[in-house]
């Protein structure tokens, strides 16, 4: 039923509120309930309402209606809930109708409820990811905090992408799991993403998409937000508004661990760098040893780095660099590695293989992720000629591979720009276990990026402004006089590794260079900066306003040359590694601080979560495919593709 004047917009049941930490045989510890966004004329409420004792914990007391023809499927959460591999989710019932004018018994559970204007509320906390339920604490501008509402069936995300309809959250900078609810105009917002034409889509929702999942609003379109998400990532509560004339030093005082930058560096000249020619096989095989092990590691690393590989042995040499292979390890233990992580790899896709279709359909999150995973690989580089065709056997490894890490990674999951990724590794590989491993190698470097959180890209985005800020105060100033100074036009490039900045081949030196970890691991910033210093004049001189800036940006894509920016880029490391007067933050994110640096590099590669071991292990009555199963694509016999826009 549906309260009079009210429309019920969001409802969710299994809801619990703990009343005691301990359970005591006359005391509730678990109460269930439902959690609604209720809309009353302008007003809009939220409302959480126990279920009645001895009643069902399954069952929804107060519905919401749907318009006709409405699927009764709810809409996919992507995001992290613990326990998603449960399939045996009971779908809600329906209670009987009480008689006509029968009144309830009190109950004591009455008093827990409680009723919100969404108007009146401060701030959101949630649980840490992984920690048993997941819980939201919803916090009041007049009576502070409600008691902690437990997902225990999930949902909290839902909730969360629902209020988001109704107000815009903004992470807090000092605390990931803090959500700070921000009062914005949505007529003058939505108007002024129409003006930039940025997105096919009613923008009426997207500033809320952009704050709680940037990199999903921008792959539809350009990667680029206003200023207002640029005062969202460093809004505060209770911090007032930057004055308009205040410098971009302002900006990196409010931000975490960067120090501002009071007076300009002097640097010295900026020397000139000519890349080498690619690697080639004889040169590789100069550091091998007779048992195949790699000789003199830093030279080596050092000449891919300065050149890049050739075509011929990028196959060979990717597994080393992505840590597929070990180069401490003979030839034959590398073997017998890869055949241990054939047999691992097909254990894993045997557990999301072998999910019936009656299973599938009570997981959501499972459902989801293959929802999300086809429509990426059917429109991931289909201008290459490698994945051309309808029953291009590439597009099923893509596939394969993307839902088998789900399994890998049950935290992270999928997120849109992982088949991005994973795209250049398996036309390089050719092999569907290869390529798999190769690619959980990359996200090892870049999972960061792709967390809920997203406190690695602001963090990143920060630490580019602070290196353009040292490298070029001119053009920072000049940025900032147009309300780009946030450098959000810059979120894709670091998001994927500028992998739809580039020609495809390109994206393959780039990467190869990268994965060496020289001259610092932050060297893809400074891929950005060479970019940016590449168009100085072209944007400073044209009097270009917010606009024209990101629509300038936009249209390099496909132009630039990978050997141009790279010279670029490592000129420069050296100009300011050979500064003496370098801020001690900035010494720290090029590697040039030493042990006492302060703040982390922005992509350092960290382990993936500890626990995953355990929970891909399958009992021992499966028996596992045999590892000739894995399709090998032979190598095409035309020459390489012609480089062409990715679309």
């Amino acid at each position: 039923m549906e309260s009079e004047g009210c429309r019920v917009a969001f409802e969710k049941d299994g809801v619990f509120l703990h009343t005691s930490a301990k359970r005591h045989p006359d005391q509730d510890s678990l109460i269930p309930g439902v959690i609604r966004i209720l809309e009353k004329g302008s007003e809009h409420l939220l409302q959480w309402t126990p279920l009645e004792e001895g009643g069902d914990g399954a069952q929804i007391v107060f519905s919401k209606k749907e318009p006709p023809g409405a699927a009764e499927e709810e809409p996919f959460d992507p995001g992290y809930e613990p326990d998603w591999a449960v399939i045996s989710t009971v779908r809600p019932c329906r209670p009987q109708e009480e008689p006509p004018g029968s009144v309830p018994p009190p109950s004591p559970r009455a008093q827990w409820a409680f009723t919100l204007s969404l108007s009146e509320l401060q701030s959101i906390r949630r649980s840490r990811p992984g920690l048993g339920w997941s819980y939201l604490i919803f916090i009041s501008r007049d009576s502070g905090s409600l008691p902690a509402l437990h997902f225990h069936r999930g949902g909290s995300k839902a909730l969360l992408r629902a209020l988001c309809k109704y107000l815009v959250l903004a992470i807090s900078p000092k605390d990931s799991r803090l959500y700070l609810v921000c009062s914005h105009d949505s007529y003058a917002l939505s108007h002024a993403f129409d003006e930039l034409q940025l997105f096919d889509e009613n923008s009426s929702n997207l500033v809320s998409r952009f704050l709680q999942d940037p990199y999903t609003a921008t792959f539809g379109g350009f990667s680029k937000v206003t200023s207002f998400f640029r005062g969202a990532l460093h809004h505060e509560a209770g911090s007032a508004l930057r004055p308009p004339g205040a410098t971009a030093a302002t900006s990196l005082e409010d931000e975490p661990g960067f120090e501002v930058i009071t007076c300009q560096v002097q640097l010295g000249p900026r020397p000139a760098v000519c890349r080498e020619a690619p690697m080639t096989e004889q040169e590789w095989g100069q550091h091998l040893d007779p048992e195949g092990r790699i000789t003199h590691l830093d030279r080596l690393k050092s000449r891919i780095f300065a050149g890049g590989l050739s075509p011929a042995l990028r196959k060979e040499a990717w597994k080393f660099l992505l840590g597929y292979y070990s180069w401490e390890s003979s030839s034959e233990e590398n073997r017998a590695q890869a055949r241990r992580r054939t047999d691992e790899y097909f254990r894993m896709k045997l557990q999301w293989k072998s999910v019936s279709e009656e299973q599938e359909r009570r997981n959501s999150l499972l459902r989801g992720y293959r929802s999300l995973i086809e429509r990426d690989v059917s429109r991931t580089d289909r201008s290459n000629k490698f994945y051309q065709g309808s029953e291009n056997p590439a597009l099923v490894l893509l596939h394969d591979v993307l839902m088998t890490y789900c399994v890998y990674n049950f935290d992270l999951g999928y997120v849109q720009g992982m088949s991005d990724l994973l795209s250049p590794v398996l036309y390089v590989t050719q092999n569907e276990v290869d390529a798999f491993w190769c690619f959980a190698g990359f996200m090892e470097l870049v999972h960061h990026n792709f967390e809920e959180s997203q406190e690695s890209m602001k963090r990143q985005l920060g630490q580019l402004g602070l290196l353009l800020r040292v490298l070029d105060p001119p053009l920072c100033d000049f940025l900032d006089s147009k309300e780009s100074g946030s450098l959000c036009f810059c979120f894709r490039w670091l998001l994927i590794w500028f992998k739809r900045e580039f020609a495809f081949e390109d994206v393959l030196q780039l990467w190869e260079v990268l994965w060496t970890g020289l001259p610092c691991p932050s060297f893809h910033l400074l891929v950005a900066c060479g970019i940016l210093d590449s168009e100085r004049e072209a944007l400073m001189n044209s009097g270009f306003g917010f606009s024209e800036i990101l629509k300038h940006i936009n249209e390099l894509t496909m132009k630039m040359s990978v050997e141009e920016t790279l010279s670029r880029a490592e000129a420069l490391y050296r100009q300011l590694a050979a500064s003496p007067e370098l801020p001690r933050n900035v010494q720290d994110l090029l590697g040039l601080g030493g042990p006492k640096g302060g703040s982390p590099p922005a992509s350092p590669p960290q382990p993936l979560s500890p626990s995953q071991a355990a929970e891909l292990e399958l009992t021992g009555s499966v028996s596992c495919p045999q590892p000739d199963s894995s399709i090998e694509i032979l190598p095409p016999e035309e020459p390489p593709m012609a480089r062409s826009p990715l679309p």
